[in-house]
């Protein structure tokens, strides 16, 4: 018997490419080969906004069946900060928290009318992430045969209460790392839960063209840094950091930054930010680049150091990230910091030591070959389903 699988998630397409997005549908693309395959998400495609922008209904991305539906607000970010600012760390009640969550969103009532109403059509319910209210309302729903990818972190809204019982609902949760595993049942004593470390492959391009990337964008002597360009990601610290080496160093490195800004970008003629690449782009970027940085605390996996290391590149983290830390640990292909000087001793210490910096990149990509190769991946998922 084949099984039938739905996948939930906040959004999907092919423009969003990070995060547990693009994990989402890495994941069904892989899981397709074996099983029936279906998505069931919202018309977002903006995660500030949650606007509809998809046309809603049935249709179909790289081969994989989507089911579409409009979101019953779009975000107001202004008033879902004042009211985050409110409770997180404050004296509130469980109906706080549920009104955080539904200004949190994306809520779609008929997304979640569409997950009562087939709960028999399907084998397997797998939710992506534990943030959104299309897990925190959906996977209620069909709780024995919900698997839940929570991609969490140590960050403030992990410890409000309505999350307690959320963790303890799914028929079996797949982490993508040790350290996340570790994190999740020290936090919510939910062991007895059955569970699998699996994480998720990367897609390459069939050629990497470095040299293209720096040509067309004019740059050569450069670090990178790939995703969101958030505070929350770090990047403040990582700008402040950045423009203090130069100046204590009189380093002529650049930093390149490939992804969509929603903070201001300092202006500096050291600082290139390109915006959103494609795919090809941005593996062109990393290759080209002398090492990737990132400075993230709050990381669940990490896709884009696992892509660095697939192009041989050692990486330069956040060492407050526990997962960041422990991946550059296991494999050796990294470093890490806690603060300006260890990230300036570090930082020249992978610039100038070439053989250094090349052996780390090579390190790198055997552990991801070793742990995450997609093989690996696809049989996990195979044997949980078999247990459940």
């Amino acid at each position: 018997m084949v099984l039938k699988i739905a996948l939930v998630v906040q959004r999907y397409g092919l423009e969003v490419n990070g995060g547990a997005e693009l994990h989402c549908r890495l994941i069904a693309e892989h899981l397709a080969k074996n099983c029936e395959v279906e998505i069931i998400t919202t018309c977002a495609k903006d995660y500030m906004t949650w606007k509809d922008e998809y046309t809603p209904g049935k249709n179909v991305v790289n081969g994989i069946t989507v089911w579409r539906f409009p979101v019953d607000n779009p975000r107001d970010v202004n008033k879902f900060n004042k009211f985050s600012e409110k409770i997180i760390g404050n004296k509130h009640s469980t109906d706080d928290e549920i009104k955080w969550m539904k200004l949190q969103g994306p809520y779609s009532t008929e997304l979640l009318n569409f997950i009562k109403n087939n709960k028999n059509n399907y084998n397997f319910y797998i939710f992506f992430t534990y943030l959104y209210c299309t897990t925190f309302f959906g996977l209620p729903l069909v709780k024995e045969k919900a698997i839940l990818v929570p991609t969490a972190h140590d960050e403030p809204p992990i410890y409000l209460s309505i999350f307690n019982t959320l963790f303890n609902m799914p028929n079996a949760i797949i982490y993508n790392t040790e350290e996340e595993m570790k994190f999740i049942t020290s936090k919510f004593k939910n062991e007895n839960i059955p569970s699998e470390t699996i994480g998720v492959g990367i897609e390459m391009p069939a050629k990497i063209d470095p040299d293209h990337f720096r040509k067309k964008n004019n740059v050569d002597n450069f670090i990178i840094y790939v995703g969101r360009i958030d505070e929350s990601k770090g990047c403040k610290e990582l700008f402040d950091f950045f423009l203090r080496y130069k100046k204590d160093t009189q380093s002529n490195i650049k930093l390149v930054l490939l992804g969509n800004p929603v903070m201001e970008v300092p202006k500096h003629t050291e600082i290139v930010s390109l915006g959103f690449v494609s795919e090809q782009d941005k593996f062109n970027g990393i290759k080209a680049a002398k090492l990737l940085l990132m400075p993230s605390r709050y990381e669940s996996l990490s896709m884009v150091i696992m892509e660095s290391w697939l192009c041989n590149n050692a990486v330069l983290v956040n060492g407050n990230s526990e997962v960041l830390k422990g991946h550059c640990k296991k494999s050796n292909g990294g470093l890490y910091y806690y603060n300006y000087e260890e990230f300036k001793e570090c930082l020249d210490l992978l610039l100038n030591n070439i053989p250094l910096r090349s052996q780390m990149g090579k390190n790198g990509r055997k552990y991801i070959e070793k742990n995450y190769g997609w093989d690996i991946i696809e049989s996990k998922y195979s044997k949980l389903f078999n247990i459940l």
